[in-house]
């Protein structure tokens, strides 16, 4: 394993780390209150192994009985025992957990229901891409074994509100610094996309998630001096650099959540939102959202400096059918939510998607 991946022993994490640690923890026991069996998985059993261990300890902490179930999997456990056979695994009150890790307790759990807990980490050298986490009930990134965040948890589990708006402000605080840095050489392609969009001049434009506030100098240009600009984030780490950069001299920012925008209906004239809805836990929810407060004839753009295809290779993993920007997918999702998809433009180099609001 490498060294980027250990999960440091409780001492040696900060005040902050071990907050982070116990936040999400305790948000995955919350979210598993209603199995009596559930998963840990990785690509790397040794933290699928440390994770579950944790994950137990804190079960328990919070007044649930847990039996963490033999690594070796079902055959290290006699065909009649409890653990296995019985609706009370392990001898469990019917409110107990037994919590097991690795693939092949996977397969033999999921034909019960369990729910998987995969851990996103740095597939091993050598490992092919494979859509694991898909079928995920929780999805955790561990890729900072220190900085726990979670990505995804099933509305049949918790509803988004328990673990949405404090995970994604975990996951983008802590890289807000750093974000122009690895990011900042694309304004070109942002430039690109508004340009496509054709906002007329003296409108409202919103840069939904606008996090570093990259597009809002371009936003500025297209609505020209009459316009307005409001650039709204969920992170304030986000909208403080976006400050800091002087990209917001000529921008209102508010910090909000897309799913509750603090607007009145029919506000914006154009939307432009950037790598925003594949994070949104309910898309067509946050589509009918954006359609509120856009007047009719009000313009979506949706953008990705990078393709599909690029983006998913570049996380390791390939693109399926189904996923929610596929053009037949987001389409009926913009239809459903009041927009018309007018441009949908997929090359390696970047995403866009533009919409029309329906009268």
């Amino acid at each position: 394993m490498s060294p980027e991946l250990v999960l440091h022993p409780w001492e040696e994490l900060t005040a902050a780390q071990a907050r982070r640690w116990g936040q999400v923890l305790g948000t995955v026991v919350t979210a598993l209150a209603g199995a009596q069996h559930a998963v840990v998985d990785s690509h790397r059993p040794e933290v699928a192994a440390a994770f579950a261990d944790r994950l137990a300890a804190a079960t328990r902490d919070r007044g649930r009985q847990c039996v963490r179930l033999n690594a070796g999997g079902p055959a290290a456990f006699a065909p009649a025992s409890p653990a296995l056979a019985s609706p009370a695994p392990g001898g469990l009150a019917p409110t107990g957990l037994a919590l097991a890790d690795g693939s092949v307790w996977r397969h033999h759990l999921l034909g019960r229901g369990a729910p998987v807990v995969w851990l996103r980490t740095p597939a091993p050298p050598g490992m092919p891409a494979d859509q694991r986490d898909a079928g995920a009930s929780i999805v955790v990134d561990l890729h900072d074994g220190a900085w726990p965040v979670i990505r995804h948890i099933s509305p049949d589990l918790a509803a988004h509100s328990l673990w949405y708006r404090a995970e994604s402000q975990a996951f983008f605080g802590i890289r807000a610094r750093t974000w122009d840095t690895k990011f900042g050489d694309d304004a070109p392609a942002y430039a690109a996309a508004v340009a496509e969009a054709h906002i007329a001049a003296g409108g409202t434009a919103i840069d939904l998630g606008c996090g570093t506030g990259r597009a809002l100098p371009t936003l500025r240009a297209a609505v020209g001096g009459a316009g307005s600009v409001i650039g709204i984030d969920h992170t304030r780490e986000m909208l403080d650099v976006a400050c800091a950069s002087g990209r917001a001299r000529t921008a209102a920012l508010i910090q909000a959540d897309a799913h509750h925008l603090p607007l009145g209906d029919r506000r914006a004239d154009a939307i432009f939102a950037a790598g925003l809805i594949t994070h949104l836990p309910d898309i067509r929810a946050g589509l009918r959202e954006l359609a509120r407060v856009t007047r009719a004839g009000g313009t979506l753009i949706l953008f990705h400096p990078s393709g599909r295809a690029a983006l998913a290779a570049r996380h390791g993993r390939v693109l399926q059918p189904g996923e929610p920007l596929d053009r037949d997918v987001l389409a009926a999702a913009m239809d459903t939510a009041g927009w018309q998809l007018t441009t949908y433009d997929d090359p390696p180099h970047r995403f866009l998607a533009i919409a029309t609001r329906r009268p």
